[in-house]
């Protein structure tokens, strides 16, 4: 084969221009837009404002503004409809009156710079030394009134500085009653999870206790790590409580500082409301909280819970037949089918549900055989073909303690068995091979299972369901969290406890909105996740036009700009108008 038969074809994607017009209000605005196929889909890849048709028309007989001399794009979209949502609450407000004056030098207060640091959060995250720029690219400073020059890094720390933690807690506190207030908020039922974050705080930097080696959920474990807790509405997953801790404390230790810093919070809400005594509330949790001290704990709480307990911890529940379970609600649930019993659980007799998902036992399946196993089963392969060789110079401890860390996992451990024969390094071989009866025993057993407790008696079957299932919305919160491109906790770029903290009090504070707009697009008909609101709030730009004049200053023209029949509804469901350029 030649070396030009080799290389691999180019496909050209060639430029397709047209002139697009783009309707804001009754007036239309037309671009030239270029589009081209990028990844096998046509997109937008340049577009270049043209004006009015009236404004055309005037160019084209020498007359009016005619084409602008340069042109500018500054987002604006999200970062309105978050301050919307933040002036709406007064979060700034809240923040002021419990931290005090701003200080005679600062640009603005504190208030508003913490607020600021959770927009971008939400919006855009970066460093706050990248703040300045970030912000004039975007059109805040004209409706918010903050110009960049005021918002160096050294202010935003400053801000941080003027909060004390005591103040820190009321503000959340009273941030958190506001929100419910003003979405009318079912707090009878709420989620509690936590997890942890990777920092890069160097190992010798001793004025951050909070960040310590643990058991990383990111598998990081090479880094200082930051715990959080969080307690979220079941409608909506709106945070309501948050707590951070040290990372090498175990999630359960800290179960019961968060079970009461939630009845605290939830009372005054009831109190502030006048809605429901606090003991109706429902506390959510998954089974890595639990323990008997937890337990006792919370029913000294007097609140209801609603937990599980690992399948494998019940092998008198798993191993009954499929016709003792019953299907519970086919048109809420589909296939599930469950089982309603009592029994001894954590140091005290409890109602116990056996739910079976059909869909969860098939995806089980799918990822226990075509991953788990299935890289298990590789690894081993490996280690055979390498010891078939004769190439190993380790000792048979070595190697047995390489197969046990291969099937350490316990549903591995079940289905795969294996035989090292030989002593010396030369001598050994691997034997392996998965056990079908064992793998059987195994999906028949656990696959598709889940074992829940509870304390509501009289509730039916179903709403404990659908109670425990709003855990998910706190698993969305930490994963959101997680996503590097919105409500992100990273760059994280502080190194004191006290930083991190109010760094952390930002993270979930712009969490919060992320919800709260996506509650308030799903109540006016538009039910789509965070990240697809931000990309379509995103979208909605504003256009600044540039005539230069003879002498003195470019005149400026302002234009929002928005595509699609979702952008244009969301502008009106966050009341953008109100931020949008005067003509």
């Amino acid at each position: 084969m030649s070396v030009l038969a080799r290389l691999r074809p180019i496909v050209y994607y060639p430029y397709m221009a047209s002139i697009a017009g783009k309707k804001r209000g009754g007036a239309t605005y037309y671009y030239l837009v270029e589009s081209a196929r990028v990844g096998g889909k046509p997109r937008i890849v340049s577009q270049e404002y043209l004006g009015t048709a009236e404004e055309l028309a005037a160019a084209m007989r020498g007359g009016g503004l005619g084409l602008p001399d340069r042109t500018q794009h500054r987002d604006f979209g999200a970062v309105a409809a978050t301050w919307g949502l933040l002036e709406d609450l007064g979060v700034a407000g809240i923040i002021d009156e419990v931290a005090g004056a701003r200080r005679s030098d600062a640009g603005a207060s504190t208030g508003t710079y913490l607020v600021l640091a959770a927009l971008n959060r939400l919006a855009d995250p970066c460093s706050k030394r990248r703040f300045a720029d970030w912000w004039a690219k975007t059109a805040a400073p004209r409706f918010t009134r903050v110009p960049a020059s005021v918002l160096d890094h050294r202010r935003f720390w400053d801000a941080m500085h003027a909060v004390t933690m005591e103040q820190l807690a009321e503000i959340s506190r009273r941030i958190a009653l506001r929100v419910v207030a003003m979405f009318g908020l079912d707090c009878s039922s709420v989620a509690l999870d936590m997890t942890n974050f990777a920092t890069f705080i160097d190992t010798g930097k001793g004025k951050a206790p909070i960040a310590q080696r643990g058991k990383a959920k990111q598998q990081r474990s090479d880094l200082r790590l930051i715990g959080l807790g969080l307690v979220v509405t079941r409608d909506g997953g709106i945070p309501l409580a948050w707590h951070a801790y040290p990372g090498d404390k175990p999630d359960v230790t800290q179960f019961p500082a968060m079970v009461d810093q939630l009845r605290g919070q939830y009372e005054a809400i009831c109190a502030a409301a006048a809605t429901v005594p606090a003991a109706d509330m429902t506390v959510v949790f998954d089974a890595g909280q639990n323990s008997e001290a937890n337990f006792a704990h919370l029913a000294g709480t007097n609140l209801h819970y609603i937990g599980s307990v690992p399948a494998s911890d019940c092998p008198d529940l798993t191993a009954l037949p499929a016709s003792a379970r019953t299907v519970v609600d086919e048109q809420r649930f589909g296939g599930l089918t469950v089982y309603d019993t009592r029994r001894v659980v954590y140091g005290a007799e409890r109602r116990t549900i056996l739910t079976h998902s059909p869909e969860l036992h098939q995806s089980q399946a799918r990822g226990f055989d075509g991953t788990t196993l299935a890289k298990a089963g590789r690894k081993l392969g490996e280690l055979a073909a390498t010891l078939a060789r004769g190439k190993t110079r380790r000792p048979r401890e070595k190697v047995e303690a390489e197969i046990t860390a291969i099937t350490h996992k316990p549903w591995v451990r079940r289905v795969i068995t294996w035989q090292l024969s030989g002593d010396k390094p030369r001598d050994m071989r691997l034997a392996w091979g998965i056990d079908p009866g064992a793998r059987a025993a195994l999906e028949e057993e656990l696959f598709g299972k889940h074992v829940l407790i509870t304390s509501h008696d009289a509730w039916p079957a179903t709403e404990v369901i659908a109670g425990y299932r709003s855990q998910s919305e706190t698993e969305f919160s930490f994963r959101q969290l997680k996503d590097p491109h919105a409500v992100s906790f990273s760059p994280m770029h502080h190194w004191t406890e006290h930083n991190i903290r109010v760094h952390v009090f930002t993270c979930v504070l712009a969490l919060q909105l992320a919800h709260l707009i996506r509650l308030k697009a799903r109540r006016a008909g538009l039910d789509l996740s965070v990240r697809e609101l931000l990309g379509e709030l995103t979208a909605i730009g504003e256009t600044v036009l540039l005539y230069q004049a003879e002498r003195g200053r470019p005149r400026a023209h302002r234009i929002l700009t928005s595509t699609t029949p979702a952008q244009d509804k969301l502008s009106e469901i966050f009341g953008l108008a109100r931020y949008a350029p005067r003509r």
